[in-house]
């Protein structure tokens, strides 16, 4: 009987994981509690299922990774404080063409750069309002010519009185209009024979507005949509671009330590030409789909001009730099350099040079904090105005608390937490071990085909949950299923933390994806139609890198040296359990 109870001792704890690890899934993905609040379930349950101690847990709210996230978000809110962010976009724009196939490709890569640093929600939320006014502005002379010409005009909400209701509004007061007092309209309803007695000329105008509010709209749902990609896409290209990147790294150190090589440096040196790639892949996708590739006209020229004008407008109304932005444009650039450089790998980076003790990234990011709540907004020095230089009272900072605690998405950070929490119960409980054990039946694939099916499944789920939720309940499993069939554990979790940005078919999938949707009052067939193919582009894209490039980067070719320990501490488990179980 003591036997007994000595062998089955892990696998209530097991089950027990298990459960937490499923109801948390379960409300993750219905929101039946807020995304943060479901966090914070290990808290109760682990202590209470006897799994992990109180400390242990709290303590995985807050691991360096954490510290670097929140640090990178108020580098990001001090960009965005500062409206830096805008003058980039605005500049960007100034330096692309500006017909409609070249203006979407400048808010692209407007898009997914400021994505690697800031978050994908404010990215897509600051351009939406110039994709707005660009569009207006293609459309300016048309819709002035047609108040011009009002036989037949655009109704009041802006939709084309040939898609409205099949209703026709007519001004009465123009001359024109003084010759149709002849026809009789028997029934507005009764479109069709009322159109049949129009002259030749007011049906060409019907047509023409008609044709162009379609085309109007079909330019507003291209553009928007690249946009919602460009930043789903970008979120990928820096390690606090997206939080399952930040997932990723908080899960490896906690079961590698820094033996996988996969930092700042590493990160960006992969996964930047794979995002740019399918930045460009949704350039032309989208023109396929909505625009077409016909030849540039004369008018599409002179619409060119107009829409350079507005921009540069826009650029001008901004004004002259402010020392506010200058001052967070060189500590940003600060922050990047000393995250690339602390152990770039090709060179010495300079926390080698502090060898006592180890210096993450988190560092780095709060050194530059720091230093934002130190540096004043608008210095003395800095301004022309005398009376503004001799203004009583200090300047504020360049970032301030109050901006923080109002604008910092605290719930990420406790998404964050939860998942590395369930990531260490798994580990303590021997569920990873376990689920690790199962999937080894999958080990007659080859590792190619293993990681293309993972990724596949990832793309599925991260549409209708969360992409920080996906990572934290993936990842730890697929570390143990590495370990299990023998392949680098960076081959099957760096895919699958990539692909878990990949959500393109769905309103609801993304942020972005739910901004774009209601600001551009999408078709959702539209979206699902073209979103579909981007999902399996993005993930052939980045199974095919992994397979050629990632391998030269992290040698995936043999099984690594730094993964072995887990497979020895495993076995001398079972060895320990196994002899418990024989002792008398």
């Amino acid at each position: 009987m003591e036997t007994h109870h000595t062998c089955s001792k892990t696998s209530p704890q097991e089950a027990r994981a298990g459960y937490v690890i499923i109801i948390m899934a379960v409300f993750w993905m219905t929101e039946a509690l807020p995304l943060a609040i479901t966090s914070l379930l290990p808290v109760v349950l682990f202590p209470l299922l006897g799994i992990m101690g109180t400390g242990k847990v709290c303590t995985a709210y807050m691991k360096e990774t954490n510290m670097m996230f929140i640090g990178g978000l108020m580098v990001a809110l001090t960009i965005e404080h500062c409206n830096l962010h805008k003058r980039i976009a605005l500049r960007v724009l100034l330096l692309v063409g500006a017909s409609p196939r070249w203006l979407m490709l400048g808010f692209m890569l407007t898009t997914m750069f400021l994505s690697m640093w800031i978050s994908n929600t404010a990215t897509t939320a600051m351009m939406v309002p110039i994709v707005e006014a660009v569009v207006q502005e293609l459309f300016k002379d048309g819709e002035e010519e047609m108040k011009r010409e009002p036989n037949v005009r655009m109704v009041p909400d802006g939709m084309s009185t040939c898609s409205s209701n099949n209703t026709l509004e007519i001004d009465l007061d123009s001359s024109e209009s003084q010759n149709l007092e002849a026809v009789s309209i028997d029934s507005i309803a009764d479109v069709g024979k009322s159109c049949q007695e129009l002259t030749a000329a007011s049906a060409d105008q019907r047509s023409y507005s008609c044709t162009t509010h379609e085309y109007k709209q079909t330019i507003r749902t291209c553009v928007l949509m690249s946009i919602a990609y460009s930043s789903n896409i970008g979120g990928t290209g820096s390690l606090i671009g997206s939080s399952p990147q930040l997932a990723l790294k908080g899960i490896l150190d906690e079961l590698y330590g820094s033996a996988p090589g996969l930092n700042f440096a590493s990160w960006m040196a992969f996964n930047v030409p794979g995002m740019l790639i399918n930045t460009f892949l949704a350039w032309i996708w989208l023109q396929c789909l909505f625009l077409g590739f016909k030849r540039t006209t004369a008018d599409d020229n002179t619409q060119a001009a107009v829409i350079k004008k507005l921009i540069r407008r826009k650029y001008e109304e901004l004004g002259p730099m402010t020392f506010h932005e200058l001052a967070t444009l060189i500590l940003f650039i600060l922050c990047v350099a000393l995250w690339f450089f602390r152990d770039p790998q090709f060179i010495t980076g300079w926390a080698e040079f502090l060898p006592a003790v180890e210096v993450d990234d988190a560092t780095a990011v709060m050194t530059i904090v720091l230093l934002l709540f130190i540096i004043p907004a608008k210095p003395r020095f800095w301004n022309r105005d005398t009376a503004e230089r001799n203004r009583a009272g200090p300047s504020p900072a360049l970032l301030e608390w109050k901006l923080v605690q109002d604008r910092l998405p605290w719930g990420i950070v406790l998404l964050l937490g939860g998942g590395f929490a369930l990531s260490d119960a798994s580990k303590a409980s021997g569920l990873s071990s376990w689920l690790g054990d199962q999937l080894a039946v999958l080990s007659f694939l080859p590792p190619f085909a293993i990681m293309l099916i993972i990724c596949i499944m990832t793309a599925a789920v991260t549409e209708v949950a969360s992409n920080t939720a996906t990572a934290n309940i993936l990842l730890p499993i697929l570390a143990e299923m590495a370990v299990t069939i023998k392949v680098n554990p960076l081959f099957l979790m760096l895919p699958a933390t990539v692909t878990c940005s990949y959500a393109f078919m769905l309103p609801v999938a993304t942020p972005p994806n739910a901004i774009v949707f209601a600001a551009g009052r999408m078709n959702p067939t539209d979206m699902v139609k073209a979103g579909l193919l981007m999902n399996i582009v993005c993930v052939v894209v980045i199974c095919v890198l992994m397979a050629s490039f990632g391998s030269f980067m992290f040698g995936f070719d043999e099984f690594p040296d730094w993964a072995v320990p887990q497979v020895k501490n495993a076995t001398m488990t079972t060895l320990s359990q196994f002899s418990n179980c024989t002792s008398p």
